[in-house]
């Protein structure tokens, strides 16, 4: 029977002392089981989230609480930077407003405070596509990403967490949205009403250039605490064939049961005749001047459709189709809406965080799969202008309100199942290509 190779701890053969070295090493080498390079892992190592709970109480996985706070994390900063944005725009434009209409700093901020619901409506979704990203981009980048799939996670178990998350802030959307929304913007429009009709507010303001009415303009310079309006100006351009200018040294605003009256002493009322070009000029001890007339009272009614509670879009009465001038259609889509518009959140978390896990690592990052991302969630939204217009028309198309979000989980649903085969359209280009070889 021929000898075999000589062990590995003869002598003999060139090197064999270091092999002799490596060979007694291995055998006194202590590893744990788990890290032993020929037996798997127990599957209680790799999913830790399958252990078994003894204490009876439910816990998160590991996994499942990194990434998600990661996403909130990320999500109250990018929340809290485009609320700001969103805020400092309205607020300008609220300021130039009501500032001009002689309102106080308290009405500023209150009309600000009622308009945030509306603007965290709008930025919520946006800030839940954009947190999702960065994290997972994040991720990706430091290769945690490539060490969460090494140990075993599919896409659909990676993307629990972000299901979680989006459902999170589906329910902050439905807060707002049944709730909050259409309270603040009934109150909103209540106090509009309220300030429209306040004369006080409209006309005592002192240095100002006031225009109450079309063809009025008002001017004060300097009210006393006494409530004593001094060096009054009003011009009264409302008929167009003569102006009259009144001026006074002094003047006081008196309610009276016909409507309030802007009593002036000591000065003069010039009118100006635009077909004769004459000026006939009046001085006056005291005029009475009725400032009721410039000024028609708006009653509050809840005109805009958005205002109504959600229950009384799904069933709208005589009164309230009367009062809003819409259509039932129109009732219908709202309704429908807000119960959808939650959901939008839910699906711009799954579809970034999908679309970003499809790529593979490159130290250029995932840029492509960013923009391809954006480029799925604008058709999403394209689809909802769409079916809005349609829904707005008959009552009876109230279902394709839903149709985008149906749209938004079939990509993400297609983009995981692609994510677990990131070679198979590669394979089939190189069997192609070897049977054209071949060939």
């Amino acid at each position: 029977m021929p000898a075999g190779p000589p062990p590995a701890t003869m002598q003999s053969y060139s090197g064999a002392t270091v092999i002799s070295a490596t060979f007694r090493n291995l055998r006194t080498l202590s590893l744990p089981r788990h890290h032993c390079l020929f037996q798997p892992r127990p599957r209680s190592a790799r999913f830790p989230g399958n252990q078994n709970n003894t204490a009876g109480a439910v816990r998160v996985p590991k996994y499942d609480r990194y990434i998600l706070s990661q996403l909130l994390v990320l999500f109250g900063f990018f929340s809290l930077v485009l609320v700001s944005v969103y805020w400092v725009n309205r607020a300008v434009i609220l300021f130039d407003q009501l500032i001009a209409d002689g309102q106080s700093a308290g009405v500023f901020v209150e009309f600000t405070a009622l308009s945030l619901p509306n603007v965290i409506r709008l930025v919520l979704p946006m800030a839940a596509f954009v947190a999702t990203v960065y994290a997972t981009n994040r991720l990706a980048s430091e290769s945690e990403l490539v060490v969460i799939q090494a140990t075993g996670f599919s896409s659909w178990r990676m993307a629990r967490p972000v299901l979680f998350f989006g459902l999170f802030v589906a329910l902050l959307m439905a807060a707002l949205v049944h709730v909050l929304v259409p309270t603040s913007r009934g109150q909103l429009a209540e106090r509009q009403a309220e300030i429209a009709n306040n004369i006080t507010s409209r006309f005592l303001t002192e240095g100002r250039f006031l225009h109450p009415a079309d063809g009025i303009t008002f001017y004060i310079r300097q009210i006393s605490p006494e409530g004593e309006l001094r060096d009054v100006f009003l011009s009264d351009a409302r008929n167009p064939g003569e102006r009259t200018t009144y001026t006074a040294t002094r003047a006081f605003l008196v309610r009276q049961e016909t409507g309030p009256k802007l009593v002036m002493f000591d000065g003069a009322a010039q009118t100006l005749s635009a077909e004769t070009e004459r000026l006939f000029n009046t001085a006056f001890s005291d005029f009475s001047y009725d400032i009721g007339a410039l000024i028609t009272a708006r009653e509050f009614a809840m005109t805009d459709i958005r205002h109504y509670p959600t229950p009384a879009l799904f069933a709208p009465t005589p009164e309230i189709l009367e009062i809003t001038g819409r259509s039932p259609a129109e009732f219908t889509y709202e309704a429908n809406l807000r119960i959808a518009q939650p959901f939008m959140a839910l699906v711009a978390a799954l579809i970034g965080f999908a679309t970003l896990i499809t790529g593979s690592f490159s130290r250029f990052g995932v840029w492509r799969q960013i923009l391809v991302a954006v480029g799925l969630l604008i058709v999403v939204q394209v689809l909802e202008t769409v079916a809005a217009g349609a829904a707005r028309k008959d009552a009876a198309l109230w279902p394709l309100v839903y149709v985008p979000i149906l749209v938004g989980l079939a990509i993400t649903a297609a983009l995981l199942w692609y994510a677990d085969r990131p070679f198979l359209f590669t394979r089939r280009r190189r069997v192609n290509g070897t049977a054209e070889a071949a060939a």
